[in-house]
């Protein structure tokens, strides 16, 4: 199919303790969590939230690599802190990683993360990036272009250049917010 059937993260930090992703044999991708009393919740519409309510994560926790880069981002932080409809600023900034952080979009803990710094290697965004796909979600480009499931990997050659790119991405619950937080990056 050239791509993923199935995606297991293990998140063993917290109650919820795996998230999976399969496609099942009527070819729809079903997503869902286990928590560590053993309940099954499926995932699916994590997040309708607009920027300036939204909690949008990043691996910032490199202060030259990524959190400096994203301090800079005056648009985005600007937008990110605007009053909502109630006059309160809402929208907030944490800290997560790795495809985890796709998986917190998914189940909805999270509205979006990002990584518009130094980017995502294939094995950190990929089983995330299915996992928020099949429970509903997105994830986009810098340009605004949904990434592929498929890495077009079907030689050797193609697996080793595929497992030394790094991907720049915005992944969000919901198409809206990855658009907003798009138009509010400087690249």
């Amino acid at each position: 199919m050239r791509r993923p059937v199935i995606a297991v993260v293990g998140d063993i930090f917290h109650h919820v303790q795996l998230y999976l992703a399969f496609r099942e044999s009527d070819g729809s991708d079903q997503a869902f969590l286990i928590t560590a009393d053993g309940d099954r919740r499926a995932l699916e519409s994590p997040s309708n939230a607009h920027l300036s309510q939204a909690l949008v994560t990043n691996y910032l926790m490199r202060p030259t690599a990524r959190f400096r880069y994203l301090a800079q981002q005056e648009r985005f932080l600007d937008a990110l802190s605007a009053p909502g409809e109630d006059g309160r600023a809402r929208g907030r900034i944490g800290v997560d990683f790795g495809s985890i952080s796709l998986c917190h979009v998914a189940a909805g803990f999270t509205d979006a993360t990002m990584e518009i710094a130094k980017g995502f290697a294939v094995w950190d965004l990929s089983p995330g990036h299915y996992i928020l796909h099949a429970a509903g979600g997105v994830t986009i480009d810098l340009d605004g272009n949904p990434i592929s499931l498929d890495h077009g990997l079907n030689t050797l050659p193609e697996i080793n250049a595929t497992m030394g790119t790094r991907r720049k991405f915005i992944a969000a619950g919901n198409p809206a917010l990855a658009e907003e937080i798009r138009a509010t990056i400087q690249v």
